[in-house]
């Protein structure tokens, strides 16, 4: 006889395994199934790893200015195997945390590819071993896996996705070339420039970090060459073929000219798609484009088939993969979102950090709000000063009726840190007044959050008064 369950969800990333404990504490009888590694994509290929290097390679910029902070030393060097084995370390270390709160949850963990072959009937293939397991409601988060471009010449060696240069294998390029200035393409960017290599970077749309706010965009682009990254901008990659002094060569068009660059190793970082490849047997389910389509309550077409996280259409980010999750369970359970899933933080690693929320200027002025910004510039800031930090500012986008935080985007150190004080703001609909008569520690980074919101009615006090 079949094992039945309450609810099997199909994958241990973010969204998969929150939900699953989620469930288990919620009553339900709950399974998981995993066909790789617990912990998907951000825990084994992704966030984690990613920020693991960033973690280690900003010793190298610190170790740079530790002279101008009166601390001298000799002899510096990049161990790059033991780099990964940190990296290892901390994805396996992490990974064993989760596994040990899905047993301590008592949700059982099924090794092996998954296909659901009825409404309530999946089967779960591992090596010639198959079973199939019966549920009341299923939820998909099989995630999602790098896109590989049509251009000739994708599949030569060391021209990898960022799943293949974040694996154990991965090799430290003299010269990394990255086709694709978005997110993931200015980290790798960030980790291999301060690592020692020579970077470039080619991107398509006119501008790196094309989705965020236009002035973070700017500032990360040029602090990345003021490091020396090259940065072609509105160019178009036709073909990637082997020679050259590095043993790659890429030929790409930009202003109508053709042009070329040699690299060591290419990065293909031009987006992700979901990961869905035979998960369906018989099955007919609505999509969306490439994406499976769900309503507001993450059901898709079919009834108690449920879908989060990068399988369905909308921003690809872990922390709200995990917040669907749980929302999706809340609703299985007839119980109403504990979460508002309007308010979504973005953040990059860079140096310095970069965090959004909400609306910027552009957006809320197409969406027909008058708009109010405050805005303080980070060297201004005591902590960044002592703290030797570079360049920055935290905006704010307030509707100049209401007097409500919009949005706001930080670039500065520990943005990441700071932003979910903002998206509470937002989430509550706090006035800029409201963030204002907050008392905030001095000194810390975070008191240029009083700053702007003083600046939006001309009131900051540590800026001169604008003319």
């Amino acid at each position: 006889m079949n094992e039945s369950y309450d609810l099997l969800v199909i994958g241990s990333g973010p969204g998969g395994y929150v939900a699953a404990i989620k469930a288990a504490k919620l009553g339900k009888k709950t399974a998981i199934i995993e066909k790789g590694e617990i912990g998907g994509t951000c825990l084994n290929r992704g966030c984690i790893p990613t920020k693991t290097l960033i973690h280690s390679s900003h010793f190298l910029s610190m170790a740079k200015s530790m002279k101008e902070a009166g601390i001298t030393f000799t002899g510096l060097d990049i161990d790059y195997e033991r780099l990964k084995e940190r990296k290892e370390e901390v994805v396996l270390k992490i990974r064993k945390g989760v596994l040990g709160l899905l047993k301590a949850n008592g949700v059982k963990i099924y090794q092996g590819e998954a296909k659901i072959i009825q409404r309530h009937l999946v089967r779960v293939k591992c090596g010639e071993d198959e079973e199939n397991l019966q549920a009341d409601n299923i939820l998909i988060a099989t995630g999602s896996q790098p896109v590989r471009p049509n251009i000739e010449g994708v599949n030569l060696k060391n021209v990898v996705t960022s799943d293949e240069l974040l694996s154990g294998n991965s090799k430290l390029y003299k010269k990394l070339l990255i086709i694709g200035g978005g997110v993931i393409g200015v980290e790798m960017a960030s980790i291999y420039k301060e690592l020692g290599s020579e970077v470039e970077i080619i991107e398509a749309m006119d501008r790196i970090l094309y989705g965020m706010d236009k002035e973070i965009s700017q500032s990360i682009a040029m602090g990345l060459k003021k490091k020396k990254v090259s940065i072609h901008t509105g160019s178009k990659v036709v073909k990637i073929s082997e020679g050259g002094s590095y043993g790659l060569v890429c030929e790409y068009i930009e202003k109508e000219q053709k042009k070329t660059c040699e690299a060591e190793g290419i990065l293909l970082s031009v987006g992700r798609g979901p990961n869905i490849e035979g998960l369906f047997e018989d099955i007919d389910i609505e999509m969306d484009g490439p994406y499976i389509k769900v309503n507001e309550n993450f059901e898709t077409s079919l009834p108690n088939i449920y879908a989060v996280g990068d399988v369905i259409r909308g921003k690809q980010l872990a922390h709200l993969a995990s917040a669907q999750g749980i929302v999706a369970v809340e609703r299985i359970c007839g119980l109403e979102p504990s979460i508002d899933l309007k308010v979504i933080p973005s953040c990059i690693y860079t140096v310095p950090e970069v965090a959004t929320v909400g609306m910027d200027e552009g957006e809320a002025k197409a969406r027909g709000f008058k708009v109010e910004t405050g805005k303080y510039p980070m060297l201004g800031n005591s902590k960044t000063l002592l703290s030797m930090g570079e360049r920055g500012f935290i905006k704010l986008v307030c509707d100049a009726d209401s007097k409500r935080l919009l949005g706001a985007q930080l670039l500065c150190d520990r943005a990441t840190d700071i932003i979910g004080e903002l998206a509470l703001a937002i989430s509550n609909k706090l006035t800029y007044k409201d963030i204002a008569s907050i008392i905030r520690p001095h000194p810390t980074y975070e008191e240029a959050i009083t700053e702007a919101a003083h600046d939006i009615d001309g009131m900051a006090i540590h800026l001169i008064p604008k003319k």
